[in-house]
């Protein structure tokens, strides 16, 4: 089994009411839920938005505030997950609440590596 972390973009605007943002949480959680009970599930957090953008060169580092991105573009958080192939993984993103917002997964492999 390989792991793939799932990288979320976009989705629910901020300026949804707390109806809908309560009603998309459900959705989220009922995701994670299925995720574990297959025993897919290994991990995952929501990110703040804001942060900081750490850039550097030989001569040091520069520390600006962002990523400043349009809201398609946010990274709103990520997952861990365990599959199989790329086939099984990209199956996985079937439940994901925030399509129906235009949102986005980059699906990517982690790369194992022996210490």
């Amino acid at each position: 089994m390989e792991k793939f972390m799932f990288i979320f973009h976009g989705g629910v605007s901020h300026d949804a009411s707390p109806e809908e943002m309560q009603a998309n949480m459900g959705k989220w959680m009922a995701w994670v839920e299925q995720l574990t009970r297959a025993g897919k599930y290994d991990s995952g957090e929501p990110l703040l938005p804001g942060g900081k953008l750490v850039t550097g060169n030989t001569k040091g580092k520069v520390v600006t505030d962002g990523p400043y991105t349009e809201g398609k573009e946010v990274v709103g958080g990520y997952f861990i997950v365990n599959a199989k192939d790329y086939d099984e993984a990209v199956a996985l993103t079937d439940g994901y609440p925030d399509f129906e917002y235009g949102g986005a997964i980059q699906v990517r492999q982690v790369l194992k590596i022996e210490m």
